[in-house]
């Protein structure tokens, strides 16, 4: 167990830069705020390092002892837990089972909301596009609720992943009206990938070009369009019945 008490300290540095996305990128790290999210990582074996007010010990976890003022320092909430924790990314597994494909989300709260629909409705791999916001995002962790570690999370080139999906037998959804299906209504096969676009501007054409079918939620007339979280979760949730 560490104490420290400066702002100063280079170790608090450290855990400020976490916050930037190159940061995390170079470092393999992020940070979590809350004993919940701690406990869920911790489950994992994937904590590098407890940051807390109280003195406590952790079998096996380094535990740094820090004043309320470094927590606030570090932490980009408003009222800063009373525990954090510096965590391993953890990397990415074959895709198995049903697959959420997410083609340039870019609201974290939306993203986070879907990781925990996801494993909700049973959609064991997230394939984030190169230009969707930063999993590790504070505001994506805290809207996943902890859900972000119970998934195999990918972050690639979509139409190269699709294509190999596509070759494993996979069967992918595009969501779009224009020729679609509705959802209640198609096949809900195992091997099984959804495509949900951006918040403004939906699916990417060449991306779209590639699935094979189309998709749709059947909504009033006076409602133009669904929040893309809400959609993505009732998809899933159709899918799983």
């Amino acid at each position: 167990m560490v104490k420290i008490t400066s702002l100063n300290n280079e170790k608090v540095k450290e855990w400020v830069k976490l916050s930037k996305k190159k940061y995390r990128d170079a470092t393999g790290l992020f940070l979590v705020e809350s004993e919940h999210l701690v406990q869920e990582a911790i489950k994992l074996d994937i904590v590098k390092e407890i940051i807390t007010e109280e003195e406590r010990e952790w079998s096996g976890i380094p535990v740094y002892v820090v004043t309320k003022d470094i927590l606030k320092k570090i932490s980009n909430l408003e009222c800063a837990p009373k525990m954090m924790a510096v965590v391993k990314i953890v990397n990415a597994k074959e895709i198995k089972g049903r697959v959420l494909i997410l083609d340039h989300i870019q609201d974290p709260g939306n993203l986070g909301t879907m990781l925990r629909s996801a494993v909700a409705f049973g959609f064991n791999s997230i394939i984030l596009s190169e230009d969707t916001v930063d999993v590790y995002n504070d505001k994506v962790i805290r809207a996943s609720e902890g859900m972000i570690f119970k998934l195999n999370i990918v972050r690639g080139n979509i139409k190269d992943i699709i294509k190999e999906l596509k070759k494993n037998n996979y069967t992918v959804y595009g969501t779009d009206v224009v020729n679609g299906k509705l959802v209640q209504d198609i096949a809900k096969e195992e091997l099984l990938a959804v495509v949900i676009g951006n918040e403004g501007q939906g699916v990417d054409k060449e991306v779209k070009e590639l699935c094979q079918e189309n998709i749709y939620i059947p909504i009033k007339d006076n409602c133009e369009s669904l929040n893309a979280a809400v959609a993505a979760s009732i998809i899933m949730y159709e899918i799983s019945r």
